[in-house]
């Protein structure tokens, strides 16, 4: 053989060799299992539970915190690493019969600071063998709307027994005094009265059903102002007229705002009637509007009796009244400052209140201001004279 031939001999059996021994070595090394790249299955479970909007709590079989997660210490579930009492007990109680366990875990007392859950639910049940898991819910809310419409519903029916029931009185009146024709026309014009009051709570609920999200609002659009305002005193004239009461305005200012027209009418309407209504006779109401950080701000200013300061936020909740006697002498039903409430809601906007007992009361109805520019010279349609008394 040639020395070419043994070379390429030896070339070979190396290679041999070396694939040989490749092969021995990944049979006989040690196996570590590769880390897997990005987040694992145990790595999302572990944040789902970390960022769930229920309290989780895991107990073993000796009813300690094994794990729980931030938003148990929020509801109050878990303090100092330790479970709720009651939840405890459940959990004992699904050891034993091994069934779900609905607890109620809302808080016994109101020592923890800052604004508290009112009302926590929680659901236990077993997880695995020697673990129970404890979720726990914030029902504050479904608890705090279910206590507004059973308030709701005792106020609309107190306050419509009262209308229902002058009726029927007067009605059986007249009846009796059926020979007596000046008497007969005394108790009809009562009638007339607690049917008119009767007919405006009625539409007045409505009007706030409506708002509050019982039927879709109509397409807000531009609407000019200076025809709100002199829509509203158009409709406020009577009653201020019948107290000998002037109401004022500035100059008009051909602001424009997303709106509707209605809406925002029977908002200012409110208004302008309870300042009549809460004003002395022939003392002065004012309306005013300017241009302030893109809104347009309408005020109602009178020079009645006030308010109390610790009256100021509840005048706007429904049937809340500052005077009962006048309400009942004006016929007010004690919605329509709800109704402003809500109409600004709606728009965007807010009302804002400034008042003072003796002095008299401010509210400004707060609306955002449409994009194009006002125009001064622009001439309000509708009733009233801008700028002068009505």
């Amino acid at each position: 053989m040639t020395t070419t031939g043994y070379l390429a001999v030896s070339i070979g059996l190396a290679l041999i060799g070396a694939i040989a021994a490749f092969f021995i070595g990944r049979l006989t090394a040690p196996r570590h299992p590769k880390k897997p790249a990005g987040l694992t299955v145990g790595d999302l479970i572990q944040q789902i539970v970390h960022d769930s909007h229920d309290g989780i709590v895991v107990l073993n079989h000796f009813g300690d915190v094994v794990l729980h997660n931030p938003r148990a210490e929020e509801l109050g579930v878990v303090r100092n690493n330790r479970v709720d009492d009651r939840a405890r007990k459940a959990a004992e109680a699904v050891r034993n019969s091994n069934e779900v366990v609905y607890v109620d875990l809302s808080p016994l007392d109101a020592q923890r600071g800052g604004r508290q859950p009112e009302a926590v639910h929680a659901e236990v049940r077993q997880l695995v063998e020697d673990f129970i898991v404890v979720d726990a819910t914030d029902e504050s809310e479904s608890v705090r709307l279910e206590k507004t419409r059973r308030d709701f519903v005792a106020n609309v029916s107190h306050e419509l027994k009262t209308p229902v029931g002058a009726l029927a009185l007067l009605a059986e009146a007249v009846l009796d005094a059926s020979d007596d024709q000046e008497e007969v026309r005394r108790f009809s014009a009562k009638i007339m009265q607690e049917a008119t009051r009767l007919g405006t709570l009625v539409t007045e609920l409505i009007a706030l059903s409506r708002l509050q999200g019982a039927e879709k609002l109509p397409e807000l659009s531009d609407t000019e102002i200076d025809v709100v305002i002199n829509e509203a005193l158009s409709r406020s004239k009577l009653a201020a007229e019948s107290v000998n009461i002037s109401i004022t305005t500035d100059e008009p200012s051909g602001f424009v705002v997303p709106g509707d027209r209605s809406l925002l009418v029977t908002a200012l309407t409110n208004l302008l009637d309870n300042a009549v209504a809460y004003s002395p006779p022939g003392s002065p109401v004012s309306v005013s509007r300017r241009l302030v950080d893109g809104h347009v701000e309408i005020a109602v200013t009178d020079r009645g009796i006030g308010i109390a300061e610790d009256q100021q936020q509840r005048v706007f909740e429904r049937f809340y009244r500052v005077d009962k006697a006048r309400s009942r002498a004006t016929g007010g039903t004690g919605l329509g400052l709800a109704i402003v409430k809500h109409v600004a809601a709606n728009h965007g906007g807010e009302v804002k209140l400034w008042s003072l007992p003796g002095t008299g009361s401010t509210f400004t109805l707060r609306l955002p201001a449409a994009a194009t520019e006002p125009n001064p010279t622009l001439v309000p349609t509708g009733a009233g004279d801008p700028g002068g008394e009505l």
